[in-house]
């Protein structure tokens, strides 16, 4: 199965309905996000596409509940506070905003950990987890949109940029 990763979107519109489209095309059914979305309305190009969401909250995600309620009206999109831990394709995953939420403990008890925060693309191998940072979306730091298509069968990254 291939999962689109995402982070720190930050409501630049025309970057997450760039990569949006890329995952579609490429037939990813879930996109994982790793927070900071900023406003309800950056959802709005995952549930035009119909294209689920599974996310936590980031630092930058101050109404939580507003987000929550846009979320509703997408199909398959649920939010969660950070980090959240569950199961997809047999595979356990971490998905949280700021890694050092999270003890060494808690992240070695997992498969995949998807985090965000630092605005670094990165992808890294300690012991039997795999850890990734697809960057961030929207470009405001780095001057760099981008993200990540993950095969869950075969654990392996590609970096897209926009």
């Amino acid at each position: 199965m291939l999962v689109g990763l995402i982070s720190d979107t930050h409501d630049r519109l025309p970057a997450i309905r760039d990569f949006v489209k890329i995952f579609a095309e490429r037939g990813a059914p879930l996109v994982m996000h790793a927070g900071d979305y900023c406003a309800p309305f950056s959802l709005d190009p995952f549930i035009e596409a119909n294209l689920p969401v599974l996310g936590i909250f980031g630092r930058n995600d101050g109404d939580q509940d507003g987000l929550k309620t846009h979320a509703a009206a997408g199909m398959g999109t649920e939010l969660y506070e950070s980090p959240h831990s569950f199961e997809v394709s047999g595979s356990r995953i971490l998905l949280v905003h700021d890694l050092g939420e999270v003890n060494k403990r808690s992240i070695d008890s997992h498969d995949i950990v998807v985090h965000g925060l630092t605005h670094r693309e990165e992808t890294v191998t300690r012991g039997n987890t795999l850890l990734i940072n697809p960057g961030e979306a929207c470009g405001w730091l780095t001057g760099r949109c981008t993200a990540a298509l993950l095969n869950l069968e075969t654990r392996e990254v590609e970096l897209l940029t926009l």
